[in-house]
């Protein structure tokens, strides 16, 4: 077996699961998840009825590559909502369909990593433990940046040495972030691009939050958009990550694509043709839809937006938590200890959250993630309401 095996830790889940597995809950209050950032909004008909149309597609092998016309519709996305000027993004070179960002994090990291080197990979702490996985399977370091709340929730970058710097390989980055909801500003994603042409590191942009926000005036930036501020045509070094499962509430399409540097797309694709993952046709197709049409994804920020509302007005009287730059997460601080938090509140409200110490790692004795929970808004608005109410209840008698 491949020794780095060793090193993986369980996910967040398997901890939660066993935190959780002899805790009787309340019998009088139905279960109510906050836990995990599936999305439960209804996934828009026109794109299931676009794979029912296409299933004839099944006796079809699917190239690695994708169909002209994902790739298109895919560039044409990127170009209206991150204002990518026309005729940069080539969907020959520059785009790549994937079956979702989860698979594609960890292969591209296989692919980009040189394992000769001493090298490092960073990532935000807290953070999608696919990074670290990754890393690890990869041959390189993982290497922890702390997200807190003095800075926004975002990295220190500043703080960075140059030593590090010149050891890294890829920077993964998540706007908005999972679990903070942190938006990295413009300024920043263009100060790291300069640091990435100083020590020749990979910048990772994971977006899959990009299309939850609040203003529909000032949709947030992404590497993207730094990128054509920069008159940066080539997309050097940067490359984003996008899904629609989260944007089209899709978990289960299992489609998103990768998009930047054409000198790291073409040797990925290389990579891809023997990883063998190449997306069904009819899926393609039906990803088509949705990548052209906006009305469905403003619906979508309605409901969250409403929830957001609503839990809000119920829980920032008795606990500290704020309203994100984007995402459907709450990073709420609790009073002691966040596993013994979540463990007491399944046991008296039937109501399901994460420990923020199981979504970070420890560093120099601090984990960043501990003293809060993280919270998914993605249960139905009434369910959001009463999940709300039982933990004012609960901290109310705590």
């Amino acid at each position: 077996m491949n020794q780095a095996m060793t090193q993986l830790q369980p996910y967040p889940f398997e901890k939660l699961r066993a935190l959780l597995g002899s805790v009787q809950p309340a019998a009088d209050k139905r279960a109510i998840a906050l836990s995990i950032g599936e999305p439960k909004h209804e996934s828009p008909a026109f794109v299931a009825k676009a794979l029912a149309d296409n299933l004839d597609k099944l006796a079809v092998y699917p190239s690695t590559l994708g169909l002209p016309a994902l790739r298109q519709a895919i560039g044409q996305w990127c170009q209206r909502r991150f204002n990518v000027p026309g005729g940069w993004l080539d969907a020959d070179r520059h785009i790549l369909p994937v079956n979702g960002t989860r698979e594609a994090l960890f292969a591209f990291t296989q692919a980009v990593v040189n394992r000769a080197d001493d090298g490092l990979v960073i990532s935000p702490n807290p953070f999608y433990q696919i990074y670290e996985g990754a890393a690890l399977l990869a041959g390189a370091t993982p290497h922890y940046l702390p997200c807190l709340e003095d800075n926004g929730f975002n990295p220190d970058f500043d703080a960075v040495s140059a030593e590090t710097w010149q050891r890294c390989q890829i920077l993964f980055l998540c706007s908005p972030g999972n679990p903070t909801g942190a938006l990295v500003p413009l300024d920043t994603l263009k100060k790291l691009i300069a640091l990435a042409d100083e020590h020749d590191f990979v910048i990772a942009s994971d977006e899959c939050y990009s299309e939850l926000y609040f203003d529909e005036e000032n949709p947030p930036p992404g590497l993207l958009t730094a990128c054509a501020e920069l008159g940066r045509s080539d997309f050097k070094r940067c490359v984003v990550f996008h899904s629609l499962s989260k944007r089209s509430n899709l978990p289960g399409l299992r489609s998103g694509f990768v998009a930047g540097d054409a000198q790291i797309i073409k040797p990925f694709l290389l990579y891809r043709t023997y990883h063998g993952c190449a997306m069904p046709v009819q899926t393609q197709l039906a990803s088509v839809a949705a990548w052209q049409d906006e009305t469905h994804v403003r619906a979508n920020r309605d409901q969250y937006r409403a929830k957001y509302d609503a839990v809000l007005e119920i829980l920032q009287p008795v606990m500290n938590v704020q309203r994100p730059d984007g995402s459907f997460y709450l990073w709420a601080k609790v009073p002691g200890c966040d596993a013994d938090f979540t463990r007491d509140l399944f046991e008296a409200e039937h109501v399901t959250v994460v420990p923020g110490s199981y979504l970070s790692r420890e560093v120099d004795g601090v984990n960043p993630g501990a003293g809060r929970v993280r919270m998914a808004l993605v249960a139905p608005l009434d369910e959001c309401i009463e999940a709300a109410s039982r933990i004012q209840r609960f901290l109310e008698r705590r």
